[in-house]
């Protein structure tokens, strides 16, 4: 239980950078923070104490086996969290080229 309650700091530390921080980079790992600790989330969710791989074989008694699909979602999430890790790099850097600052505060005072 308490692993589960570490996820939630994590997640909460990854959503504080998020909301509070002014600089765009550190929004960027706020939320790299927050996909990590949802996929422990997944990961753990899965597992089984003593659990094997689910791969049946002939002549095999049905064992308690890890669940594979938490598997399968995490590894699909983190595809698609470095694409999207990715896409807020670049936007990011066309922030930079056309204000010539990562902070927020200041882009919004830029309007025009």
């Amino acid at each position: 239980m308490i692993i589960y309650m570490l996820c939630l700091v994590l997640f909460s530390i990854g959503l504080y950078c998020v909301l509070r921080k002014r600089n765009i980079i550190k929004i960027i790992i706020g939320i790299g923070i927050m996909e990590y600790a949802v996929n422990l989330f997944f990961i753990l969710i899965g597992y089984v104490e003593g659990g094997r791989s689910p791969i049946y074989e002939h002549g095999q008694t049905m064992m308690k086996m890890v669940d594979p699909l938490a598997q399968v979602i995490v590894l699909t999430s983190i595809v698609l969290g470095l694409s999207v890790t990715l896409l807020l790099v670049s936007i990011a850097i066309k922030i930079y080229e056309k204000y010539g600052t990562f902070d927020i505060t200041k882009i919004n005072r830029l309007k025009g």
